[in-house]
C-alpha cells in the first residue's frame, strides 16, 4: 500500500483532502464503538472525483472505507487500520423529483429528513424513516438497507430503488435501472449493492420510488401494566388484516430514560406502550382507528392517548426519536442491537433480551419496531470496565443465539459491520459464505473497498 503516492495523485486532481491528524480525529468513529484514526480523509464533490479516488486506490492498493453522516451502529464506516475514509456528505444534492413519474433522483449525501420534507412539498411521501432520519444519509440507509418505523406497512429502503449509479473498485461507472417501475432487463444489480456496506462500490446516484401522501394520518399511544399484553395486542391488530403505518414498542426502562431526556408525557408506571399511527384515506383512517382501539382494550390496554393536534403527535415522536440520546445521557456507553424475529416470537424475544440482561447484570432498555419483530435491546454500561465489556459481549452473543433460535436474523437495518461480523457463521453455511466472498473477490479482487468487515 503506497498511500503518499496515492494521495500526491489526487491532490494533482484538486481534490478536497484532508490529512492533519487533527481534521482526521473526527472520522475515526461511528455511533458504535470502534476507533480507528483514517490516514486520510477525503471529500470528492462529483461521480466523476468518486471514480478518480478508486482508480488510484486500486492501482495503489489502499484500502478506501465510503461514509456518509457516521450514524452506523455497526461499526460500518470505521477504516482500516492506515486506510482513507471517503466522505460523501459533499455529494448532497436532490438533483430532480419527478412529480409525473413519482420519483427523486438524489445523490448519496442529501439527508434523508430533507428528501422527506422536498417530496412533502410535492404532496409525495418517500416512507424509510431510520432512528436518525434527520442526520443519516441516503448512500448510507442504501449501503445497510435502513429500515425504520414504517417499515411493517410500507418496506424498507430497497424497496423505493429503481436505479443506481456506482463507481466500482476499479473506478468505472456502472448504472442500471431507471425511472419505470417494470424493468427486467438483465440481473438485478441493484439488489447486490443495496445492503452491501460499501464492500462492493460505491453509490453515487439512486432514483428513488415515490408514493402520493396518505391523505389523513392519526397517532395514539396505548399504554399497558404488561409486556405481554402490548405484544398480544400486536398480534391481533396483525391477525386482523390491519397495516398500521406503525407499531413502536417502548418499555418501562426506556420511557423513563426518554422522559427525563426530552419529555413526551409518557408513562413512567406502566410496563410498556405502543406507538400506533394509522394513515390513508380519511375514512380508512376513521374505520381502522376504532378497531385499533378495540383491539387495544380487548388486550388489557390500561389507557389510549390518541394525540389531538400535529404538535401532539410531533411531541410523541420526538420523543421516541431521542431514545439513543437519551441512552447515552443515562450511561458512559450503551450497546444497542437489531436482532429480527417472526413477528409471532416478539414476546418471547423481549422477554428473553430481559432474562439475559438480568442475567448479565446489565441494565437494559427494550424499542421495537413490532410490526416487523426488530427489536432494539439497548445494554448500558456505567463502568467501561474489562469486566463489564465482558458481560456485554457474553451477553450480546445469546441475544444472537436466541434470535436465530426464533427463526430470526442477525440484523434487521443496522447492517453487520465490524460489530457482527464474528456472528454470519452461526446464520449462513460455510457454502452460503463462500458464495458471499466470491462475489466480493470478482467485483474487487484487490481487496480495497471496506475489506474488514462483514466477511
Amino acid at each position: 500500500m503506497n498511500i503518499t503516492e496515492f494521495l500526491n495523485v489526487l491532490k494533482k486532481e484538486k481534490l478536497e483532502i484532508y490529512t492533519d491528524p487533527s481534521d482526521t480525529i473526527c472520522y475515526s468513529f461511528d455511533a458504535a464503538n470502534f476507533k480507528e484514526q483514517p490516514a486520510a480523509v477525503i471529500f470528492p464533490r462529483n461521480t466523476q472525483e468518486v471514480s478518480l479516488v478508486l482508480e488510484a486506490a486500486n492501482r495503489f492498493q489502499v484500502r478506501v472505507t465510503p461514509r456518509g453522516a457516521g450514524t452506523s451502529l455497526a461499526g460500518g464506516t470505521i477504516v482500516t487500520p492506515g486506510g482513507v475514509s471517503l466522505c460523501l456528505t459533499r455529494m448532497d444534492r436532490i438533483l430532480e423529483i419527478d412529480e409525473e413519474n413519482l420519483t427523486a433522483t438524489v445523490q448519496p449525501g442529501v439527508i434523508t429528513f430533507d428528501l422527506h420534507q422536498a417530496a412533502e412539498k410535492k404532496g409525495l411521501f418517500y416512507p424509510p424513516d431510520p432512528g436518525s432520519v434527520k442526520i443519516s444519509t441516503i448512500g448510507g440507509n442504501l449501503a445497510v438497507n435502513a429500515g425504520g418505523p414504517h417499515c411493517f406497512k410500507y418496506g424498507v429502503t430497497k424497496d423505493y430503488v429503481l436505479g443506481m449509479e456506482v463507481v466500482l473498485a476499479n473506478g468505472k461507472i456502472v448504472r442500471f435501472g431507471g425511472k419505470v417501475i417494470k424493468n427486467v432487463s438483465g440481473f438485478d444489480l441493484g439488489s447486490l449493492f443495496i445492503g452491501s456496506e460499501g464492500m462492493l462500490g460505491v453509490i453515487t446516484e439512486a432514483t428513488l420510488s415515490l408514493i402520493p401522501l396518505p391523505e389523513e394520518k392519526r397517532t395514539m399511544l396505548v399504554i399497558y401494566d404488561d409486556l405481554n399484553a402490548a405484544a398480544s395486542a400486536v398480534a391481533d391488530i396483525v391477525r386482523k388484516k390491519i397495516v398500521p403505518a406503525t407499531l413502536e414498542l417502548m418499555d418501562q426502562d426506556s420511557m423513563r430514560l426518554i422522559e427525563s431526556f426530552r419529555p413526551a408525557d409518557l408513562p413512567l408506571d406502566a410496563e410498556a406502550s405502543i406507538l400506533i399511527a394509522i394513515d390513508g384515506s380519511f375514512e380508512q383512517v376513521t374505520k381502522e382507528m376504532k378497531l385499533v382501539e378495540q383491539i387495544c382494550k380487548n388486550n388489557g390496554a390500561r389507557e389510549l392517548r390518541v394525540a389531538r393536534t400535529k404538535e401532539e403527535e410531533a411531541k410523541l415522536w420526538e420523543g421516541r426519536r431521542s431514545a439513543n440520546g437519551a441512552m447515552s445521557q443515562a450511561c458512559k456507553a450503551f450497546v444497542v442491537e437489531d436482532a429480527t424475529v417472526p413477528r409471532s416470537k416478539l414476546a418471547e424475544m423481549i422477554m428473553k433480551c430481559k432474562e439475559i440482561a438480568v442475567r448479565y447484570n446489565l441494565p437494559c432498555a427494550i424499542l421495537g419496531h413490532c410490526g416487523d419483530g426488530n427489536v432494539h435491546p439497548h445494554l448500558l454500561l456505567q463502568e467501561l470496565s474489562a469486566e463489564e465489556w465482558e458481560r456485554v459481549e457474553r451477553a450480546v452473543d445469546e441475544i444472537f443465539r436466541a434470535a436465530l433460535a426464533f427463526g430470526g436474523t442477525l440484523t434487521g437495518e443496522h447492517g453487520i459491520g465490524l460489530a457482527k461480523k464474528k456472528y454470519m457463521n452461526w446464520q449462513f453455511s460455510p457454502e452460503t459464505l463462500e458464495f458471499m466472498r466470491l462475489i466480493k473477490r470478482d467485483i474487487d479482487p484487490n481487496n480495497i473497498l471496506n475489506p474488514h468487515i462483514m466477511l
